[in-house]
């Protein structure tokens, strides 16, 4: 199995597939490798991808929300899928508050917020999603939803990491970009969801290739047998995997399957 994070990772800047990546990953799966898509995108902003590297001819699945949600590429059919709670939510909200950042979560494939930022505007373009702006944050989100965001200004917003952490163990808490400080319920990642896949497909951690470029991918990037970064990667992330290759932008991607899947190189 190759898993793979997708925004900086995957695609390129201008949010694309390259011709080489989609070659090399659809000869992988005519080697009957899985390839698994792993990403901090709603599942809804991963399956236009899913389909045009034809996860869902080869029954493969869609690790989504950072591994709160994890779905069959075919059918949608959800084997995993674990929500914080209204109260974790409120809760985060007042965080928000107190530190003067933007918060979003998603409900009904909606971008939810009562704010607009700059950086739900950088969202919004990667999502596709709609995003829905409403007078009382707490009031509107009453029910659970997969995970939120907080966002702001990298350099404001990364010393925030560990003090969220503090605050709130009791939630799983990553960097996704710079200026993207995800949240989920406790026990969620990128990990945690692969071995359910891997248990489920009966694939051993040592026949998983992971590939990644920042902190929310640490954790599949530790766990897998081979763990990748792009060259791209987050820099004080770089020496956290077993092997560094070109960017997302240079096809790293395709370097990996080249040498380690399609020319059968032992991990």
């Amino acid at each position: 199995m190759i898993v793979l994070d997708m925004d900086d990772t995957l695609l390129t800047d201008d949010h694309k597939i390259s011709d080489l990546n989609k070659k090399v990953l659809l000869e992988a799966q005519a080697k009957g490798i899985y390839v698994v898509l792993a990403s901090g995108r709603p599942t809804t902003a991963m399956t236009a991808y899913a389909k045009e590297l034809e996860l869902d001819k080869n029954d493969s699945y869609i690790i989504s929300f950072n591994g709160a949600v994890v779905s069959r590429a075919k059918d949608d059919l959800v084997f995993f899928e674990q929500k914080l709670t209204p109260e974790q939510i409120h809760e985060l909200y007042d965080y928000s508050v107190k530190t003067k950042t933007h918060i979003i979560t998603y409900l009904d494939d909606k971008i939810i917020s009562e704010t607009d930022s700059e950086y739900i505007e950088v969202e919004k373009e990667i999502t596709g999603m709609v995003h829905h702006k409403v007078p009382s944050f707490k009031d509107y989100v009453d029910r659970p939803a997969v995970k939120c965001i907080l966002l702001e200004d990298p350099a404001y917003l990364e010393p925030l990491e560990k003090d969220l952490k503090a605050a709130m163990p009791h939630l799983s808490v990553s960097m996704s970009k710079p200026f993207f400080l995800e949240v989920a319920q406790q026990g969620i990642d990128k990990a945690a969801s692969l071995a359910l896949l891997a248990e489920k497909l009966n694939i051993k951690q040592s026949e998983i290739i992971a590939v990644g470029n920042a902190g929310n991918d640490l954790t599949m990037i530790e766990y897998a047998g081979l763990g990748v970064w792009v060259d791209n990667v987050t820099p004080e992330l770089r020496d956290k995997a077993d092997l560094i290759v070109s960017s997302n932008n240079n096809d790293g991607v395709a370097e990996v399957v080249q040498r380690y899947i399609l020319n059968c190189h032992n991990i």
